[in-house]
């Protein structure tokens, strides 16, 4: 995997006019983690990340590694006991509580005075700081450049109207030589009309 290049897990399914206007609130990703409706969280951390992590290293110290809509993933702490610098951002404060405290971290909390009603949680350590609020209104906040950027999905979340804002919130976010990973899914919801893009995620490896 060279500097800048992106690895991509994926399974195909054809694309569709339903997929491409998928619409998904803020307030139903909040709802999702109250119901325990998480399906995308996996408790033992990505098997890509696992598999490619000492690449995606590169065997360097003291990275700074962002998880967009972080959720509370396992990986972040594998990041943090290896001495890099994390930051997440996630819509729901829920997940981000539950995060700190099933990872038996202890945790500070402050306003993020840029974006009204958001707030930050800073491990004791400081070495990990989750954002919450909406990933698109992250730009008002400095937060500095990355070093690498694990995307465990998040490109999948988002709507697939607002992918074109995303990637441009990625971009400016890294350094030079930066390294992304990226997991994504394609799916056809015609065939699972039941489900949204995220329940799909549960059963993908």
């Amino acid at each position: 995997m060279d500097d800048a290049s992106t690895l991509i897990d994926v399974k195909e399914y054809p694309d569709t006019e339903v997929q491409k206007n998928r619409v998904l609130t803020l307030e139903e990703w909040r709802e999702k983690w109250v119901d325990g409706k998480i399906g995308f969280h996996q408790e033992q951390g990505h098997q890509l990340l696992k598999k490619h992590l000492d690449t995606f290293l590169k065997g360097e110290n003291v990275l700074r590694v962002f998880f967009p809509l972080c959720g509370k993933a396992v990986e972040m702490k594998w990041f943090a006991d290896r001495g890099h610098c994390v930051v997440g951002v996630e819509i729901s404060e829920l997940g981000i509580r539950e995060f700190f405290t099933e990872q038996n971290l202890s945790y500070s909390e402050e306003p993020i005075m840029e974006i009204p009603g958001a707030k930050v949680f800073k491990s004791s350590s400081g070495n990990i700081s989750l954002y919450c609020c909406n990933l698109f209104d992250l730009p008002r906040v400095n937060i500095g450049k990355f070093d690498r950027i694990w995307d465990r999905g998040a490109l999948v979340a988002v709507n697939p109207g607002d992918r074109k804002c995303y990637t441009d919130i990625m971009l400016s976010l890294t350094r030079k030589g930066f390294r992304y990973l990226l997991a994504v899914l394609s799916y056809d919801p015609t065939k699972h009309p039941a489900q949204t893009v995220e329940e799909r995620r549960n059963g993908w490896p």
